[in-house]
């Protein structure tokens, strides 16, 4: 394995001062909330959304709801190939800080929480849309998803993941709409109600690669559930205030990004398969431009393909050739 790759990481408060720079890839997502004459004041109420949700649900010993407040960071890992200084931002997640204003302390909250990749927007957006042009019908090659899983696991074994981070990430996603979710018996204090399905969705498939499993729970005053990847034991290898600031920082989000789905204004049922052509739904008073997430999703795609896949595909042919992943032992657990 090439000793010559390298991580940095970088990190950016997501506040009412925000201003995306130009190479995050989150840009797509928050540029959204944080331009016009109106920018502030978007920033400002997404945040209060998620100090409301995470108060809602962290209730104990909290009688006026308004015992904590949520702090999110932009964390951009960049990855050097050469080793000579010129490093390309791989993957980009959210880091959530609890401040307790009873206790007056500072708690970590959740790494991970969102995830962008210009190597997925690559994946997903140039080498499966060329697949599919070319074999319409086919079904997706057997080794997609390989390099991105491999530079996601390096990632979390560099010395600069670990010396800034004592926990693995828990991605928390939207569940897909392709797919239906079948409530269980099974529910969880803070996660709520566990939802499972039969098929695996192509992102679950995907994340799978990068030595992640999934699991679907509607926490307690949720419309629908959200799907949680993690590598170990989601329900013990994190606090239940970690789990909260998950939720609370990604509920949220979602509210904004599919109203339709986790804005609507009843509650997911027994059998439930999600819709973006659902019509009874609220909308909240921050705008996003989801046609423009999904342009920018294809040219950041193929901007990787020239800045990043096309000038180190040997030598990243020939890494990914000689690394060892871990994938979770059980990928499947029967409904």
């Amino acid at each position: 394995m090439s000793n010559e790759f390298s991580y940095s990481i970088k990190r950016i408060r997501f506040d009412e001062n925000y201003r995306p720079a130009d190479s995050t890839r989150l840009t797509t997502n928050f540029a959204n909330l944080a331009r016009g004459e109106h920018r502030q004041e978007n920033l400002s109420k997404t945040l209060r959304m998620i100090n409301n949700r995470f108060n809602a649900l962290a209730h104990s010993d909290n009688p006026s709801a308004d015992r904590y407040s949520v702090e999110v960071d932009i964390i951009s890992a960049n990855m050097d190939i050469e080793g000579k200084g010129d490093a390309f931002p791989i993957i980009e997640m959210l880091q959530t800080t609890i401040v307790d204003h009873k206790d007056n302390a500072r708690i970590n909250g959740m790494i991970g929480n969102s995830f962008s990749s210009y190597v997925r927007d690559y994946d997903f957006s140039v080498v499966l849309s060329e697949h599919f042009n070319k074999n319409p019908g086919a079904p997706t090659p057997s080794s997609f998803g390989d390099l991105h899983g491999k530079l996601f696991q390096y990632l979390l074994e560099s010395e600069a993941y670990q010396a800034n981070f004592n926990k693995t990430p828990v991605i928390c996603l939207s569940v897909s709409t392709s797919k239906t979710y079948q409530r269980t018996a099974n529910q969880h204090p803070v996660l709520g109600v566990e939802y499972q399905q039969d098929e695996y969705s192509l992102t679950d498939d995907y994340f799978h690669k990068m030595g992640l499993t999934v699991r679907y729970f509607m926490p307690a005053g949720s419309a629908a559930p959200l799907a949680f990847y993690f590598a170990g034991d989601l329900l013990s290898n994190y606090t239940d205030l970690e789990l909260i600031s998950a939720i609370a920082t990604m509920e949220s989000f979602q509210k904004i990004y599919r109203p339709e789905i986790y804005n609507a204004n009843s509650t997911a049922a027994q059998v439930y398969q999600p819709s973006l052509k659902y019509q009874d739904y609220s909308l909240t008073q921050i705008v996003y431009d989801r046609e423009e997430r999904s342009q920018m999703a294809v040219t950041q795609g193929k901007f990787t393909e020239e800045e990043f896949i096309k000038p180190y595909q040997g030598i990243l042919e020939q890494w990914a050739a000689n690394y060892e992943t871990q994938k979770p032992a059980v990928k499947k657990r029967a409904a």
